[in-house]
């Protein structure tokens, strides 16, 4: 499973037919403390680029964008009650959703970890 990375600082992985997704750990450090993550609803319908999802923290709150297109199949609704899962780690326990992806080749032209870090370097 290569995880991809997006310049919004989200990041997705595919894991057979459904694509989890989440924030990156730059984008958690620069949020601060998470205290609350407004998660869509399954079955609901997301567009690349399109918010997705509000992460809020002590310092403010940030939209989520789709790295992809396709059907939200899962929420982490873990999150509900531990939204510092996603400080403690953003691409582990603190993944945010699970989606069918309606092409996978969209994961294809994001990038990889090493772009990624190369991107991050010039922020």
């Amino acid at each position: 499973m290569t995880t991809r990375y997006t310049r919004d600082h989200e990041w997705i992985r595919l894991d057979g037919d459904v694509a989890v997704v989440g924030i990156t750990d730059y984008a958690q450090e620069q949020l601060g403390d998470i205290v609350y993550v407004e998660l869509p609803e399954p079955g609901k319908a997301i567009e690349k680029g399109g918010e997705f999802c509000v992460v809020e923290s002590v310092k403010a709150a940030s939209e989520v964008f789709a790295p992809i297109s396709g059907e939200v199949t899962a929420v982490n609704s873990a999150l509900g009650d531990q939204p510092g899962a996603v400080n403690e780690s953003p691409e582990g326990t603190g993944w945010l959703i699970k989606i069918r992806p309606a092409d996978k080749a969209e994961i294809e032209g994001l990038m990889d970890e090493g772009a990624y870090k190369a991107f991050l370097e010039t922020i």
